[in-house]
């Protein structure tokens, strides 16, 4: 029955039940496969209705054809792009930015300050 379909073909499909774990898509009259919660779209997913619902209409991707189980894992999110935001990893602030925060002291800074502190208290 799988015969007609292969790994990474993207095809056109229509939702035809949810469950929490992901959502299936009807291939064609005969065949459906699942997309599992993580491949719907890029980045977290929480409650798969926020992005689905039966009936919806989806383009997917093939990822994996089961065919001793006659079962297809499908990809909506392997058929976008992910966005510009997603797809630049967050950088780390430099040494110098760090230290401009204003109203904050490192504990350099501070151990500096006490070091100084306790000093003057043992001179008295």
């Amino acid at each position: 029955m799988t015969s007609n379909f292969e790994n990474g073909q993207i095809l056109e499909g229509k939702v035809t039940g949810i469950q929490p774990y992901g959502a299936f898509v009807a291939l064609n009259e005969e065949i459906q496969g699942l997309v599992h919660i993580s491949e719907v779209t890029h980045g977290y997913v929480k409650d798969i209705n926020d992005h689905l619902s039966i009936g919806d209409n989806v383009k997917v991707k093939i990822l994996q054809i089961d065919e001793e189980n006659n079962k297809i894992s499908l990809s909506i999110r392997a058929t976008e792009e992910a966005s510009q935001k997603q797809e630049k990893p967050k950088q780390a602030p430099t040494k110098q930015q760090s230290n401009e925060s204003t109203g904050f002291n490192t504990l350099k800074d501070k151990l500096e300050e006490w070091i100084k502190q306790s000093e003057g208290n043992a001179k008295n």
